[in-house]
């Protein structure tokens, strides 16, 4: 006669195994974009790195919150002004806009869901968004310049 494995014990065993082969890496987003270490005023923030289209277009959309240390950085191929919106976007969000040379163009605030356009003050090849009032909160405001890697 054999014993039955309790599924609760199953369940945990297999959740281990999980754990052993993938980690318990935080750094890797969800979203599988690459990351990059940016200093955003007296701040460093893993910035998931948008540079393709897809990505550009979903956003941050569909996300429930947002680490104080993260954030996402569009990368677009020539400076033109820039606009962004906030479908299925849940979180209340800063936006800067920076121009080729990293120079903060606008410091924006978006709020969850709007769907009126939240443009530029003028050319980026930029944006970073991160939790809405970190911009001032790292003290980064337009005219300073961000590190662009």
């Amino acid at each position: 006669m054999t014993a039955k494995p309790d599924i609760r014990i199953l369940a945990f065993l297999l959740l281990l195994s999980c754990m052993g082969i993938t980690g318990c890496n935080s750094e890797a987003p969800k979203s599988g974009l690459p990351i990059v270490d940016m200093q955003v005023g007296s701040k460093k923030f893993k910035l998931e790195i948008a540079a393709k289209l897809e990505p550009r277009n979903k956003g941050m959309m569909f996300r429930d919150s947002l680490p104080d240390d993260r954030g996402m950085i569009f990368i677009f191929k020539d400076e033109q002004p820039l606009s962004f919106f906030m479908k299925n976007t849940r979180i209340p969000l800063d936006i800067i806009y920076l121009d080729h040379a990293g120079k903060v163009v606008s410091i924006k605030q978006m709020k969850p869901y709007l769907l009126d356009s939240v443009r530029s003050d003028g050319p980026a090849q930029y944006a970073i968004e991160l939790n809405v009032n970190t911009a001032s909160a790292v003290g980064i405001k337009p005219g300073d310049t961000i590190a662009i890697p």
